[in-house]
């Protein structure tokens, strides 16, 4: 037992944090290649952009789902079970949508091989896995896990693009599934070490308060919460990141810059979620959550009367700034407040709720400006769901003010 805790902020605890974020960054390739090759399935399978639409639709519902269960695999059986099945998964998921005779096979290949069993596997249950090898650092290590998507983000739908437009989206898919395989399986083998510290039960009895009234609540009162905080938060969130785009070319900036602002948030993203899990290690994830929720409502309100290009950017930027750090805060939150057996489920639990509020918030900004013709009521709504987060944020930094030593 003494030897497994000497491992927490060891260098190999590092070395299995960068391992851990390559995973990530190569595996939720699955978050984004459905809309990068969306214009060619709808060309090549003659259906209608809805229809095309699909199969990110149903990969992103399958991959909520994933999360609580590739967590659960992880609890029990120690990470490197959900990476392999995930990186198999990925593998013959794009191998079979690479050989789609129609839509129902491409879509069913993304919702149940690369959503489901796939890029779930390389998200939560990898963040939850980090938080085990790291105590006084256990923040920023967070953070740095948690960049993955982002970082897939950013580096995936360049690259897929162009292989699309040179080879075929076909031939790309194949390649994906190749690649997934040829990287994700040796590198997984650094995971095979199970969790720092001592034993599940062990662990447990270590720190009897938690997982059994944190604060004075029932547990699944804080995990009903905070999953309650990522839905509106994500709601909230979802209106400038998918509907960026869209608004440039509607105040006539273009889809083009459109496309350079999202990327200037994700981007500014990855600076806010590494900052945030600096400030998380020095005042608590509680407060970090909070600030973050504020400053976010803040930046959602500087669309509003800002809408000029350069102004645009910059608010872009400050956006970027101030919601990154958010989603890793509730991993955060989950390990003090809650024993370490149950990280993978519960921290899968709380952010399958933002994947859900991101969907949710896609999907209502839509149809608020199909009814209102703007997204000025959009943001208003969306600062609505961030008033509900900023609520819930700091009653909780009021109920669970004391601070619990990490484990």
């Amino acid at each position: 037992m003494e030897s497994r805790r000497t491992e927490i902020e060891s260098p190999y605890a590092w070395l299995r944090l960068a391992v851990s974020l390559l995973i990530s960054t190569i595996g939720s390739i699955g978050m984004w290649s459905a809309v990068v090759v969306l214009p060619a399935i709808q060309a090549d399978f003659g259906v209608t952009r809805a229809a095309a639409s699909l199969p990110y639709t149903v990969s992103m519902l399958f991959f909520v789902v994933g999360q609580v269960l590739m967590g659960r695999l992880a609890d029990r059986a120690g990470v490197i079970a959900p990476v392999i099945l995930g990186t198999v998964a990925l593998s013959l998921g794009y191998g079979a949508a690479s050989v789609a005779p129609g839509l129902g096979t491409f879509v069913a290949a993304y919702g149940l091989l690369i959503g489901f069993l796939g890029s779930s596997a390389t998200f939560g249950p990898v963040i939850a896995d980090v938080s085990h090898w790291f105590a006084r650092r256990r923040g920023i290590a967070v953070a740095v896990c948690s960049c993955g998507s982002y970082l897939a983000g950013t580096v995936w739908p360049p690259i897929v693009q162009h292989f699309s437009a040179t080879a075929g989206w076909r031939a790309t898919h194949l390649g994906i599934a190749v690649f997934c395989a040829a990287t994700m399986l040796p590198l997984s083998l650094v995971l095979r070490r199970r969790r720092a510290g001592a034993a599940s039960a062990r662990g447990a009895a270590a720190a009897p308060d938690r997982g059994r009234r944190p604060g004075g609540m029932e547990p699944a009162t804080l995990q009903a919460l905070l999953m309650a905080g990522g839905v509106a938060c994500c709601v909230a969130m979802a209106m400038p990141q998918v509907h960026i785009v869209a608004y440039s070319g509607d105040l006539g900036h273009g889809a083009a810059r459109g496309a350079e602002m999202l990327s200037l948030m994700l981007g500014f993203g990855i600076v806010s979620r590494l900052a945030s899990g600096w400030l998380a290690d020095r005042v608590g994830p509680l407060i970090t959550l909070a600030l973050g929720s504020s400053l976010q409502a803040l930046s959602l309100l500087l669309f509003l009367p800002f809408t000029g290009l350069g102004a645009l950017y910059v608010v872009s930027i400050l956006f970027g700034l101030s919601q990154g750090g958010i989603v890793p805060s509730y991993a955060l939150i989950i390990r003090e407040h809650f024993p370490p057996a149950e990280a993978g489920t519960r921290i899968g639990l709380v952010l399958s709720s933002t994947i859900a509020g991101m969907a949710l918030g896609g999907w209502m900004s839509g149809a608020i400006f199909d009814h209102a013709h703007s997204y000025q009521a959009a943001f208003l709504n969306g600062f609505a769901w961030n008033l509900l987060h900023l609520a819930i944020a700091f009653w909780l930094v009021r109920r669970l003010a004391w601070r619990v030593a990490p484990a």
